[in-house]
């Protein structure tokens, strides 16, 4: 009995290949809708704009903005530097939506901006127990490690970025010029 199920999941899988072949790559695409969507989804797109992530395919923080209004002006708030604004909205929507790591990750932003910085890296690490390869928690993370004097868990921070990025991505780049700062800073 398991030899012919192991014998038909292969044959199905072996069809299932040939078909694909032969329908060809344009058919493919057409079929899954590759061409109609956005610059991220393009076929034709270059590979430095591809994206690292996946998850910022599946559900951008663009996306997450339309679909909820205080996550939305949580970041508009951010953005116009007004701290305590922002993370009374973020908490709103946080509340609504608890495993956004997104939302906790701007949060902690937020008070870090007003060196609050026990609850920022309360809201970081709930970021990134949400969503461990979130490479602005690590990065911000880090930074708020060295405001705090403890470079060794920046590092740690600056490691787990190198294995997620794998090809370098902006937050790794941030988080190594702020390291090399400290550095020098701590070396005067």
């Amino acid at each position: 009995m398991i030899r012919a199920m192991t014998v038909s999941a292969l044959l199905g899988a072996l069809v299932a290949g040939v078909a694909a072949y032969a329908i060809g790559p344009s058919l493919w695409q057409a079929a899954t809708g590759l061409r109609s969507g956005g610059p991220e989804q393009t076929a034709d797109a270059k590979p430095e704009e591809w994206p690292i992530c996946t998850m910022t395919v599946a559900m951008p923080d663009a996306d997450w903005a339309k679909l909820d209004p205080e996550f939305a002006a949580g970041k508009k708030a951010v953005v116009a530097e007004d701290w305590d604004g922002a993370i009374a909205v973020l908490k709103s929507a946080a509340l609504r939506d608890p495993r956004n790591a997104d939302i906790h990750n701007y949060i902690g932003y937020a008070y870090r901006r007003l060196r609050q910085m026990g609850p920022a890296i309360g809201h970081y690490q709930q970021a990134l127990m949400l969503n461990p390869r979130h490479r602005s928690a690590h990065e911000h993370l880090g930074e708020a490690h060295l405001v705090l004097g403890d470079p060794a868990t920046a590092e740690q921070h600056l490691a787990h970025l190198e294995d997620i990025c794998l090809i370098g991505c902006e937050e790794y780049d941030d988080l190594k010029r702020a390291i090399a700062g400290y550095k020098r800073l701590v070396a005067r």
